[in-house]
């Protein structure tokens, strides 16, 4: 199971509340590093996925497939709510989602899939470590300095962060792109990321027309190129928050490497 996703999900949370309690009114207007999104709308976007946590809307087949568009809605539909309303449904809500993903840990139905849409299939389990990452990546990279508009501080990021928050952006990496994506794999690729959160794995190619990439544990040796950073700065290069250029060392035949580097986009 993902203890260690739920784990990640309360102690980012915190972090969060612990900012949240001291911005100023004025500074939730400010723009965030989220493009078009102001502060308070990263905090209608979190609230909107826990509400929805807890409480499913029905299917609409009217709402967008694209889940960026998708996100954009749910943050459009609180845009006309105070900086207080907003904040309420955050606090609200996010308890009770941290229940769920708590109960989600049972071995009963902690292996059930669950399919995100617009982002792919998971066991319910693994559902804590989205949350691990949308909290720790929205408020890292896109609210608190240097990248976001708040002067606060945290202390530095931990691998108990760091880990699950990649481990979800691992097990999305095969099936939010789809086909474009699949395609500009053509060897085996070593991803080997370093400091907290550190991993080393192979993204390897689909097996057949019809096929999915894959992302196995380790560095094959029969790769065609490694991609080093560290995990920390693929949270923010892995989301396009920045260029992967601007953090990556790659080996081995790079040209084999570039098309996956600059597709890859984890929502």
């Amino acid at each position: 199971m993902t203890a260690a996703g739920l784990a990640a999900a309360r102690s980012s949370t915190a972090d969060l509340a612990e900012i949240v309690s001291r911005t100023e009114d004025a500074q939730w207007e400010l723009p965030s590093a989220c493009a078009g999104w102001r502060v308070i709308d990263v905090m209608a976007h979190l609230a909107a996925l826990a509400t929805e946590a807890v409480h499913p809307p029905p299917p609409d087949p009217g709402l967008p497939r694209n889940r960026e568009r998708y996100h954009d809605l749910r943050v459009d539909e609180r845009r006309s709510l105070s900086h207080r309303e907003v904040l309420d449904e955050w606090r609200h809500s996010t308890p009770r989602q941290l229940d769920l993903l708590a109960a989600a840990q049972e071995p009963a139905g902690a292996d059930e899939p669950v399919e995100v849409a617009g982002l792919g299939t998971y066991p319910r389990h693994l559902l804590a470590n989205t949350m691990a990452f949308n909290v720790f990546c929205h408020l890292r990279d896109d609210l608190l300095a240097p990248a976001g508009p708040l002067p606060f501080a945290l202390p530095a990021p931990t691998g108990e962060q760091v880990a699950p928050a990649v481990e979800f952006m691992l097990a999305g990496l095969p099936q939010m792109q789809g086909p474009e994506l699949t395609a500009a794999v053509t060897g085996p690729l070593v991803l080997d990321l370093t400091g907290p959160g550190a991993t080393t794995v192979t993204v390897r190619p689909a097996d057949g027309p019809d096929g999915r990439l894959t992302v196995v544990p380790g560095a094959a040796p029969d790769s065609t190129a490694a991609v080093h950073s560290t995990a920390l700065e693929f949270i923010a290069w892995g989301t396009t928050r920045t260029p992967w250029r601007d953090h990556c060392r790659v080996t081995g035949d790079s040209a084999t490497a570039t098309p996956f580097l600059d597709l890859l986009n984890i929502v």
